[in-house]
């Protein structure tokens, strides 16, 4: 199996197998109710589609307590069930009666085990669960901010799972800097990439040069590409300032590809827009909006940069890349650098990618350059190792094998299923 980077601290990664039963029996005939706000785009609405669809598979019920949104046709043509629900509702009052609405439900469906994904709904799905007695399970999906005590208290019923699922080893010390309580009961469970989708095979070379027309590439021309939206601390000004560089040493035939949408920050557009111009980057830096196909995306790259200047609770950006077999240069901080096999953990020739100091344009010039002038066959075994790695860690079938076992942990400890 591929190298991972040891974490910071000895947190459970994956649930151990809770009973003898195949895994695809062991939940068959158990309803699970996952709860969450809405069914919009996000990496928290997509997870849940992914474990109901995982539940279905297994012999489970799914059920999704949630007002609704555009992936809820796709929830049910995977099996799942919608349950229209004010979800999202931060009313206390509201909080309090969501919860006895819960317990209805509950029992009217005969619900076994309840997991909850954002703050509002955990609260009224806590006070269910204590009062009937049924496991209750969080997913720590991002890092809350806490700026008083009120804040931290709403956000720490997060932590008051009876497992609380963190999407990354960053998530998990903060969860256990907050609520030292919480540590034993911290499982990290990375969030799950879609192998089939982000895989080279399949993406036509027409995807890819219908992308290349659309952002005005020319056919010599190699792409550096930034995937996220247009704030701040996903880095753009830092890329900006590296292209500038990387232009002064002399690789010329480097494109560099902005690819997010702006979500109304037209202060920041003309910035970004008036530091290219400063850099005489007009022609090499392309600010290209929202991209609907970002496995054709990455596939075009030749490296992918995320020199983001906050930490990121996961790194979804990076492991796509990598398992397109794309180089990727990565802040070294928050998760999305324990997405990424580098020096020093590891030797150099088993590198998957590059981490570069926070906000240092000079260390992302370097690393770009290495990524850009790798020889064939470097590149190949960089592509191949980063799939693999991709393919071991952070796969959909890891995470939703991982989220199964901790629902059947928790269902044997609570009796509520038959052991061997």
């Amino acid at each position: 199996m591929p190298e991972q980077p040891a974490p910071s601290s000895a947190f459970s990664r994956t649930a151990r197998p809770s009973t003898r039963r195949p895994k695809e029996e062991r939940l068959a005939g158990i309803t699970v109710l996952q709860i969450i706000p809405s069914l919009e785009a996000g990496g928290a609405e997509r997870t849940t589609i992914d474990i109901a669809d995982a539940l279905t598979r297994s012999g489970a019920r799914a059920l999704v307590a949630t007002e609704g949104g555009r992936l809820v046709g796709e929830l049910q043509a995977r099996g799942g069930l919608w349950v229209p629900f004010n979800a999202s509702t931060k009313n206390p009052l509201r909080i309090w009666g969501n919860a006895r609405r819960l317990e209805r439900l509950i029992r009217e469906e005969r619900i076994d085990l309840v997991h909850a994904r954002s703050r509002a709904p955990a609260w009224s799905a806590r006070l269910a669960t204590r009062r009937l007695g049924l496991p209750f399970v969080t997913t720590y999906h991002g890092s809350y901010a806490g700026g008083n005590s009120w804040k931290k208290r709403y956000n720490g019923v997060m932590a008051e799972g009876d497992v609380v699922i963190a999407n990354s080893y960053f998530t998990a010390e903060t969860i256990a800097e907050n609520w030292p309580e919480a540590r034993e009961r911290v499982r990290v469970i990375h969030r799950g990439t879609d192998l089939t989708a982000f895989s080279p095979s399949a993406v036509s070379f027409e995807r890819v040069e219908v992308l290349r027309r659309a952002w005005n590439i020319e056919p010599h021309q190699r792409i550096v590409l930034l995937p996220g939206r247009l704030t701040a601390w996903k880095g753009q000004r830092v890329l900006i300032d590296a292209a500038a560089l990387v232009k002064q040493r002399g690789l010329e035939d480097v494109a560099f590809v902005l690819a997010g949408d702006p979500q109304g920050r037209d202060g920041y557009v003309a910035d970004i827009d008036a530091r290219i111009a400063e850099r005489g980057l007009r022609g090499a830096v392309h600010r290209v909006g929202h991209c609907s196909d970002m496995p054709a995306a990455y596939l075009s790259a030749a490296a992918v940069a995320i020199p983001s200047t906050s930490p990121e609770a996961f790194g979804r950006t990076a492991v796509e890349a990598q398992a397109m077999g794309c180089p990727v240069v990565v802040s070294d901080h928050g998760a999305t650098s324990e997405t990424v096999l580098a020096p020093p953990e590891i030797v150099g020739n088993r590198r998957t990618g590059w981490r570069t100091a926070v906000g240092d344009p000079e260390a992302l010039a370097e690393a770009l350059i290495e990524a850009l002038t790798l020889g064939a066959s470097a590149r190949d075994g960089l592509a191949a190792r980063a799939r693999a790695h991709v393919e071991a860690h952070f796969s959909l079938d890891v995470m939703c094998e991982a989220t199964l076992d901790v629902y059947g942990e928790l269902l044997v400890r609570s009796r509520r299923l038959g052991a061997d």
